[in-house]
């Protein structure tokens, strides 16, 4: 799954990919996030809309970049999560840390 980078302003990136959040993909997901990062854009949020499906290794990527996020005096939210996404989310507990939103838009406007 290939990431795409979207600089929304000089301190936030919104990043998306579409298809599976899985073992194969969530590298591609953390290297995404630290290049944001590493260009100055601490703030990012990832676009879940077109992930159908996220697995434990998508969980891993996204708790690792929001730590990656932090780090750098940054956050990292989530937005337009599909239901099995939410489900998985909630299950996992994590949505309790990873407030998602309803676009992009909500998710950095502050």
């Amino acid at each position: 799954m290939d990431f795409a980078i979207q600089n929304v302003d000089e301190l936030v990136a919104v990043i998306r990919g579409e298809g599976r959040l899985n073992m194969v993909s969530a590298p591609d997901l953390r290297t995404a996030v630290a290049e944001a990062v590493a260009a100055g854009r601490p703030r990012v949020v990832v676009d879940l809309s077109g992930v159908e499906f996220m697995d434990s290794s998508g969980l891993g990527a996204l708790v690792g970049c929001l730590k990656t996020t932090r780090q750098a005096g940054g956050d990292l939210r989530i937005a337009a999560p599909s239901d099995q996404v939410t489900m998985v989310l909630k299950l996992s507990n994590l949505d309790r840390i990873l407030t998602s939103y309803a676009t992009p838009t909500d998710a950095y406007r502050e």
